[in-house]
């Protein structure tokens, strides 16, 4: 017996019978004539819990035009800004209608036929297997009811009045209306890309991330933002400063301390015993010492990384308040780092010793973190192919001539793709490795590359200026050059180059990252490269709104073409339950396709092709009596 007829032979356990092979050849050739799932690709998310939360529930707009596509000119414009509310806050603008409405039955009775021709729009381009399996089991028989059509029903309108009645008198209306309009919000989106940066200077990465953990179809880029904390919850210390000396800055103490659960009292008692004091401001600049201290370290006992040039903490001169980074001379406006042996700089005291075991203990044991990191690798990945697309959030390491840059990974020497590929090898061996091995240890020297090397693919400058920023007054010295891809997203060359290293078609195929935002105000366009490669980040951290002019971009890509949607600054969710009102988005088209794209024409309709092409071989066995 071959491996075919092995194969086959496996495969007729599931089909028993023709007629059971058939039956799925025939659904099988009708998905893949459906109409292409929408994808929507966000990044730079930045832990704005409550902007990303709505803009996943407002399908970045998609809604809105759903309900203008339904009622158009039936319905006031209030009345459907009002519907939009409910789909997005339903549990929140029930409580707030019941409060005010009169005649709460009529409501009911009108806001579940509303939902249901809703329902019934964004579920038409999906199979009934498909929308059954969103469905709640216990609202299942019901809900098909309502959303699929029964032409041999003569009084179809009195079957579905009944039913919807039937709900209201039984109190159930509250959970009807709320599992509507999370499908509505499910089925706007087939399959969600985070480009990375989860995590960063907002209040709710955790928050972020307990909702992507129970999102139904998605994949993640990791981030720089992103690898620092996983690499610290795979327990590197210089991941670990870095992610506690980043919340301290940004006043973000809440997310370790409440988000996560992790003890900052050691430091705190630390910055009180050397500092006189156990403010932000302290915890920022001990464990900034810190950091810098073990960097040094680890960039000593790692050449190959060729980072001497941040080996600054010996060049101080600690009489005259100087240090000399590049061959350049600079002006400390402190020498006040009392835990800075000015003979062995590097060398972290016992205190700080202490307040690292404590540290390391509890990221590694902090139960909710290791679960998000644990999603993380097993949803994401450095770069990903998805339906002939290039994802990746931060760049290409280049030379000046446009050329792949080498970097050495303990000993071999990679660049393009298989740079990538090394880089992410050893970042999940930093998590998966055994405890206590040289490979977990090299693996989490990998991830702090990954956050600040200078060929680091997800960094992209020469240099991350910690030390300068915080000693330094004159920002010159702080300067971060950023590497030559910045200088060669307009060439064709170079990005069909890339495109080639990753085995995507350059006459069709789409780069999409995020990383750096795009300062729209001053005439920056995420459209590079004529459309090749689009550069999505539009600042979603609220930090960034005033520099780029706007709160972020959504790329959305469904059967017809690509569009950006652009957003406006979110104010709350309470403001928009409140007033109905929303986010203001304007849609920039990028490509519309030639035609139609179907499920035939993405990755999972290959599959379903090689499974069709597997049962036909299965029903000519049969019918030819071979097994």
């Amino acid at each position: 017996m071959n491996e075919k007829e092995k194969y086959l032979k496996v495969l007729s356990r599931q089909y028993p019978t023709m007629d059971s092979v058939i039956a799925e050849i025939v659904n099988l050739k009708a998905i893949i004539n459906l109409p292409k799932g929408t994808e929507h690709f966000l990044t730079d998310i930045h832990g704005e819990w409550e902007q990303f939360s709505h803009v996943l529930k407002n399908g970045s707009g998609s809604i809105r035009t759903k309900i203008e596509e339904v009622f158009g000119s039936r319905e006031t414009a209030s009345v459907k800004k009002s519907l939009a509310t409910l789909i997005y806050y339903p549990k929140e603008k029930l409580e707030k209608i019941k409060q005010t409405e009169t005649d709460l039955e009529d409501w009911y009775s009108v806001t579940l036929h509303r939902l249901v021709e809703i329902l019934r729009r964004v579920s038409s381009k999906y199979t009934r297997s498909k929308v059954r399996k969103a469905i709640p089991d216990s609202y299942a028989y019901i809900i098909e009811e309502l959303i699929t059509e029964k032409e041999e029903l003569n009084d179809k309108q009195a079957y579905y009045n009944n039913i919807i009645q039937s709900i209201i008198q039984l109190g159930a209306a509250d959970t009807y209306i709320e599992t509507f309009c999370n499908l509505i919000q499910q089925l706007v989106i087939d399959h969600l890309h985070i480009i990375g940066d989860i995590f960063d200077r907002g209040p709710g990465p955790h928050k972020i991330l307990d909702k992507l953990m129970d999102y139904h179809s998605l994949d993640i880029q990791w981030g720089n933002h992103d690898v620092v904390w996983m690499g610290a919850a795979s327990g590197n210390v210089q991941c670990i400063a870095n992610v506690v000396r980043l919340c301290a800055r940004y006043n973000n103490l809440d997310v370790l301390e409440e988000g996560y659960g992790i003890n900052l009292t050691p430091l705190v008692t630390f910055c009180m015993k050397y500092y006189g004091h156990m403010d932000r401001l302290a915890v920022h600049k001990a464990i900034t010492i810190i950091q810098l201290k073990l960097e040094d370290q680890l960039i000593r006992k790692n050449p190959q990384f060729q980072m001497n040039h941040r080996l600054i903490l010996d060049k101080i001169d600690w009489e005259k308040g100087t240090i000399v980074i590049d061959g350049k001379e600079w002006k400390l406006n402190s020498t006040d780092m009392p835990t800075i042996d000015h003979k062995n700089p590097n060398k972290l005291n016992e205190d700080e010793e202490a307040v690292m075991a404590r540290l390391t203990y509890s990221f590694t044991h902090c139960e909710k973190l290791q679960s998000h990191v644990r999603f993380l690798f097993n949803k994401g990945s450095l770069y990903k192919v998805y339906n002939g697309n290039l994802l990746y959030h931060g760049c290409m390491p280049l030379d000046s001539e446009g050329n792949f840059l080498e970097a050495n990974i303990y000993g071999k020497v990679c660049r393009g793709k298989a740079l990538y590929d090394e880089l992410e090898s050893w970042a999940r061996r930093a998590y998966f490795a055994r405890e206590g091995s040289p490979e977990k240890e090299m693996g989490g020297n990998i991830m702090w590359y990954l956050w600040e090397g200078p060929r680091s693919p997800l960094f992209g400058k020469d240099k991350m200026a910690v030390f300068e920023n915080m000693f330094i007054d004159d920002k010159e010295a702080s300067k971060e050059k950023k590497n030559h891809y910045y200088d060669d997203i307009e060439n064709v060359e170079v990005v069909d180059k890339i495109m080639n290293e990753f085995r995507v078609d350059p006459a069709t195929a789409h780069i999409i990252n995020g990383h750096v935002p795009q300062e729209v105000k001053k005439g920056d366009s995420p459209i590079k490269c004529g459309g090749k490669l689009l550069i999505i980040d539009g600042g979603f951290a609220a930090a960034y709104h005033e520099k780029t002019g706007i709160a972020g971009y959504t790329l959305v890509c469904n059967s017809y073409g690509l569009r950006l949607v652009v957003h406006e600054k979110f104010t709350s969710a309470q403001d928009v339950i409140d007033r109905d009102s929303d986010i203001v988005s304007d849609t920039i088209q990028v490509e519309k396709f030639p035609s139609r794209l179907y499920v035939a024409d993405t990755d999972a309709g290959v599959q379903i092709k090689e499974q069709i092409e597997e049962l036909q071989d299965l029903l000519k066995a049969y019918r030819e009596g071979q097994l």
